[in-house]
């Protein structure tokens, strides 16, 4: 067996400066060539092998640098492409990004949360004429470069087994089973083998087949398909060495039958998970990836607690390789370029706070991995300058003063069940519709415009001092007119402000509350192009002052129609951002809850009567394994309880939700106890409304009615059959119409007509229904 020492399981690959994702949309205007953007990507992608190269990694990652997803580049490659998107275009590139985005005819893939990430991939969809066959070409021009450039090259795919338990039948939700497209395991896997038999003739020594459903909770059946997949691929007379990499969780149940396969590697994630048991059969035979750096958050890594991992892993396999727990694709870049004290200046000027030192980012994480593989292979010793000052920065880190505010403690002490619950829903109803007195089927919008380039040019210049207060608040106060007005003209019913001033629905509170931090470049991909900076929560978390009601109140003050005040919850305030590992995740959310709640007080104080507070990553912190799940809904509807229970009755708390698949979160939803709630819905044939309503919910409920991640504008008639889909679940008295998402993203020519046409299906129904 050929062995490696140190690697990564995946890498980002927006760029340093989000080159490729410019490069994108560049491709997409008709402003650059297919060639000119594979050659950004092609570059993008040298200089990323190189840095792991001369960081001291021996097994290098390729096949991980997608233009889009990597679950779409594994449709492509099994050749299961749905029809539609190869008659949309005449380039296969085109061809792909038709299926990521959609085009003015065809929608595009069904997109969803990959696992309890940030990040999306493409849901794949079978049909009777889907039928497997292998498309290599881009993983072999991926491998051909990097053996030309003399890099180890470790190809990483898709495992067979989690590409098709996270893919769907047309027409069917994605079900998890044996009766789902999991059914086609059989027709699958002979272009696996083919693929692996491929690869051993090109020279590769070791191939990554990513498994990171073997940490969920898996039947029988399926853990016994799980073994038969690996019993067969790793069977295989011709193949490279077979690494299946699990992250996200614990591998629990699921290792020993992957233990038992003759494959040549397994890497587990140890900082989600726990170290294996020492009487795993077959473990000690193999290369044991050990994932002792977190991949997912960005704290530096505690040098002892990483070592004695490595220790103990020795045990239970005779060689170990240190590793990240999961790909680097959820993590920044680089700390390079980050205003941010270190801890000699942090007691030079007698300040407490975040320091340098405590955060790594994917190169200081590569930088961790380079070290302390040289103390595995007793290259180092565990107590070399360079490990005795990661212990001290672990030491200063737990013993600065903002980690524990004894103010936010003590109230967090005194709350009781009153300040976690609202009087019954069906009494708020009767209060709120007598104080609104919206039509039925009330239309809305989720909350942001498109921001054009004058208004982000604007945000800018101010953060750069190039605009004073007054003018930057000027230009915002124009923005709002003409938000307010475009509704009006639209006959929207209940209008928002736009979110003109607001940067990313997260960073823009975490500005704002104590013991947060928001870096300058701390890119990552949520999807295709779409790229986020999450925050950091460093230290306790409190609100100094108001931080949404000027915008808001000034916005009502422009219309006679409902202006909804727009927050962001306090899961999604945790679930997109990095948050601190010295205390329990739910003591966090209350105290964002708390940041939250008075922020919704004062709202109602300015004359708001409807507040929306998005919980748009509400499934994303739900554990993967189904013993652990009822905690966490407990908690997290708890949370969203205490930030909305500080107001009146008589004023309406909406939330949002989108990107997840919701069937295991329908629960938890009621349990929030929302007055309405909008879903995604559109790209899923309006299944969440019946889950929901079989479920027992109650309340009233806005499904999205297009779906705005793609560019093509929606017919009357699509809106109005997806409002008759939805009229079959719920009663028109409680039911909302609006888009998916935010209109951020989006530009103007496509959002307008898109909601002329909302409106006018809207109109039309309330028509039918009054005959």
């Amino acid at each position: 067996m050929s062995i490696f020492s140190a690697t990564v399981l995946g890498t980002p690959r927006i760029g340093p400066q989000r080159e490729l994702k410019f490069a994108i949309e560049r491709y997409w205007r008709g402003e650059h060539s297919e060639a000119e953007l594979r050659s950004v990507a092609t570059e993008l992608r040298a200089h990323t092998w190189a840095q792991l190269v001369d960081a001291g990694l021996d097994s290098i990652p390729t096949n991980v640098f997608s233009l889009y997803d990597q679950m779409l580049d594994t449709t492509v490659l099994v050749g299961a492409l749905p029809q539609r998107y190869l008659a949309a275009a005449e380039t296969d590139l085109d061809r792909y990004f038709a299926a990521a985005r959609g085009t003015a005819a065809v929608p595009p893939l069904e997109m969803t949360k990959w696992f309890d990430t940030n990040y999306h991939y493409l849901v794949p969809e079978f049909s009777a004429e889907t039928h497997f066959t292998l498309h290599p070409e881009a993983l072999l021009e991926d491998l051909h470069a990097a053996q030309a450039a003399g890099i180890p090259a470790r190809p990483v795919i898709i495992g067979p087994f989690t590409y098709l338990r996270l893919a769907k039948e047309a027409d069917r939700a994605a079900t998890p089973g044996l009766g789902g497209a999991l059914s086609r395991l059989h027709d699958l896997l002979p272009v696996y083998e083919e693929l692996l038999q491929l690869l051993a003739a090109e020279g590769v020594e070791w191939v990554q087949l990513d498994e990171p459903s073997a940490v969920t909770t898996l039947s029988s059946a399926e853990l016994e398909l799980l073994g038969k997949v690996y019993d067969r691929l790793g069977g295989l007379a011709q193949r490279p060495q077979i690494l299946v990499a699990t992250y996200f969780g614990d591998t629990k149940d699921a290792l020993p039958v992957l233990a038992g396969t003759p494959i040549d590697g397994l890497a587990l994630d140890f900082v989600a998970g726990d170290l294996p048991p020492q009487d795993i059969p077959g473990l000690s035979e193999k290369l044991l990836v050990a994932g002792v750096v977190d991949g997912r958050n960005v704290w530096a890594t505690a040098i002892d607690g990483a070592v004695e991992q490595l220790v103990r892993a020795s045990e239970r396999a005779a060689h170990v390789a240190v590793s990240t727990s999961c790909s680097l694709l959820h993590v920044p870049y680089t700390l390079a370029g980050e205003d941010l004290p270190t801890i000699e200046e942090r007691a030079a000027s007698g300040t407490d706070g975040l320091c340098r030192e405590w955060l790594a980012f994917g190169t200081e994480k590569v930088a961790e991995i380079s070290l302390l593989a040289q103390i595995q292979r007793g290259e180092k010793d565990p107590n070399a300058p360079e490990a005795q000052t990661a212990r001290d920065i672990t030491a200063h880190r737990r013993g600065s003063a903002v980690t524990n505010n004894p103010t936010l403690r003590k109230r967090i002490a005194a709350l009781t069940y009153a300040d976690y619950h609202r009087p019954d829903y069906a009494e708020r109803a009767v209060l709120q519709r007598d104080e609104l007195n919206l039509p039925l089927l009330p239309t809305t919008t989720i909350g942001s415009f498109p921001q054009t380039a004058e208004i982000r040019s604007a945000r800018q210049r101010f953060v750069r001092g190039e605009l004073t207060e007054e003018q930057y608040d000027e230009a915002m106060r124009r923005e709002i007119q003409d938000v307010i007005k475009l509704q009006e003209d639209l006959d929207i019913d209940v209008l928002v402000h736009g979110e003109p001033e607001r940067n990313d629905m997260v960073q823009y509170f975490a500005e704002q509350l104590e013991g947060y931090w928001a870096s300058r470049n701390g890119w990552v991909q949520s999807y295709g192009t779409r790229c986020v900076r999450p925050p950091v929560v460093y230290g306790d978390v409190q609100r100094p002052s108001a931080m949404s009601v000027t915008w808001s109140a000034y916005a009502a003050s422009l219309t006679d129609r409902p202006m909804k005040g727009m927050l962001t919850g306090p899961i999604t305030m945790l679930s997109w951002s990095f948050v601190r590992d010295d205390q329990a995740l739910e003591a966090t959310a209350v105290q964002v809850a708390l940041a939250i709640r008075d922020e919704c007080v004062d709202l109602e104080n300015a004359g708001i009567r409807i507040i929306q507070v998005d919980e748009p990553a509400l499934r994303e912190l739900l554990p993967l394994r189904d013993e652990d799940k009822a905690h966490y809904a407990e908690w997290a509807a708890a949370a969203f309880r205490l930030a909305t229970a500080g107001v009146a009755p008589a004023t309406q708390i909406h939330t949002h939700m989108c990107y997840s698949e919701f069937g295991e979160m329908v629960g938890v939803i009621g349990e929030l106890d929302a007055d309405v709630t909008s879903v995604e819905s559109a790209r899923s044939q309006m299944e969440i409304v019946s889950d929901l309503e079989e479920h027992g919910y109650r309340q009233a409920i806005g499904p999205g009615v297009y779906d705005i991640h793609s560019p093509r504008v929606p017919h009357v008639e699509e809106i109005s059959a997806a409002l008759q889909l939805a009229l079959k679940a719920v009663p028109a008295e409680r039911l909302w119409v609006n888009p998916d998402c935010g209109l951020k993203t989006r530009r103007a020519e496509e959002c307008v007509p898109s909601l002329e046409a909302m409106v006018t299906a809207t109109k039309n129904l309330r028509a039918q229904l009054a005959q």
